[in-house]
């Protein structure tokens, strides 16, 4: 919505939505990012309420949110965006509730179609394998760059944490005698992840003789830090990932979500169980988690497929 859009709301729909935006940002702490898309969201379906005839919230019916959802179905929008917006519709109605807006929630029933589960990406062991023994190969020629890469690669497979948790890390998060890193994750929920031996070795050689070279004041606490010597962004994460895929020759995949993807399967195909798994991952829900047991079966599956003479 433009800021023209914005302005021509009825005034109780502005102050609501201007309301809603304060609590998630103040109450819920979410990001901005996820600000953005609530707001986005909000003021898509005040806009439908007005050209509806709607002046307040309290007018709002089960009804129109089903219009409103069924014309942007109709528009062509993918079932994730619909499935998201019903999610923000709920949301923003539950609030309004609770801050005695409205008498009655009117997006209790409201449903919309069910988000499409896509398996993630995965690397074989074998392929991680192979990718982590030429990052080793050069970081012996001891360049910071080359130690700084190994150790997040490392660190992203041996933890299975976010890239924006990685870009987070200060040096006090990490207790290598415990071998465990402090995470903050989403909604600023703090979890305490184990890494292994050799995570712990590429961090010993970036602290001990990587990240010193790099530094520079900016820098601050930062546990991994950009050539410039600040704190490493994502993008700069995203693209040393991509770049190490892509030499690997026999993959598609990318991002380092897929290390996560590959570290949260790889743990459930070594025994781990699932509640371990979601505590290690920082998942609120364990249904999220469960979407990696799919992965271990369908690899299962083909390896009956591909191994057994009656498949």
């Amino acid at each position: 919505m433009d800021s023209e859009e914005r302005l021509a709301l009825p005034p109780a729909l502005a102050h609501a939505a201007d309301a809603f935006e304060r609590y998630l940002r103040t109450e819920r702490r979410r990001s901005e990012h996820t600000i953005r898309a609530y707001r986005g969201d909000i003021d898509a379906l005040l806009i439908h309420a007005v050209a509806e005839g709607n002046t307040t919230l309290a007018e709002l019916d089960l009804g129109s949110l089903r219009r409103w959802l069924g014309e942007q179905s109709a528009a062509g929008l993918a079932r994730s965006t619909l499935a998201r917006r019903a999610a923000t519709a709920r949301s923003f109605t539950a609030w309004a509730l609770r801050e005695e807006i409205i008498a009655v929630d009117p997006a209790l029933r409201l449903r919309a179609p069910q988000r499409e589960k896509s398996l993630p990406a995965v690397l074989q062991q074998q392929q991680l394998g192979r990718l982590l023994e030429d990052m080793s190969a050069a970081a012996q020629s001891m360049d910071p760059v080359a130690l700084r890469d190994l150790a997040m690669v490392e660190l992203l497979y041996g933890t299975g944490i976010r890239v924006g948790e990685l870009t987070g890390l200060d040096t006090l998060d990490v207790n290598r005698e415990r071998r465990t890193i402090s995470v903050v994750g989403k909604g600023n929920k703090e979890r305490t992840v184990p890494f292994g031996l050799p995570a712990d070795a590429a961090l010993g050689q970036w602290l001990n003789h990587g990240r010193g070279t790099l530094h520079q004041p900016h820098g601050g606490a930062a546990l991994f830090l950009g050539q410039r010597g600040g704190r490493i962004d994502q993008r700069t994460v995203r693209t040393v990932v991509d770049r190490l895929f892509a030499s690997l020759g026999d993959t598609s995949a990318t991002g380092p979500h897929t290390l996560r993807h590959s570290a949260a399967t790889h743990l459930l195909d070594g025994g781990a169980d699932l509640r371990s798994v979601q505590e290690i991952l920082g998942h609120s829900s364990l249904a999220t988690t469960q979407l990696y047991t799919h992965v271990s079966v369908e690899r299962l599956r083909e390896s009956y497929r591909t191994a057994h003479p009656r498949a």
